[in-house]
């Protein structure tokens, strides 16, 4: 059976239908059952996106990316800078 990407929007959908469900009596067992997924998937879920609102789920995507990005380019400069200071001293 293949794996299905739950999209973030989804996932806070998912994880909100479970708090209904439990608090309608069911127990978080069943419940997480009744939304297709495991119970290691749904506490994992939880942990990465318990409180957020959708539009905050965006937002923080968003940032990951950009801070991703960001990230690679820094490690860019720094080869380079490296890569120059070598050159510079004649060890090449």
């Amino acid at each position: 059976m293949p794996r299905k990407r739950h999209k973030p929007e989804e996932i806070v959908a998912k994880l909100r239908q479970v708090d209904v469900l439990a608090s309608q009596g069911q127990s978080i067992a069943d419940a997480v059952r009744t939304i297709g997924v495991t119970e290691v998937t749904y506490y994992r879920w939880r942990q990465e996106y318990g409180g957020l609102k959708s539009d905050q789920v965006c937002k923080l995507k968003d940032l990951e990316a950009e801070n991703a990005r960001l990230r690679r380019a820094v490690s860019d400069l720094t080869l380079d800078k490296m890569i120059l200071k070598e050159a510079a001293r004649g060890n090449f």
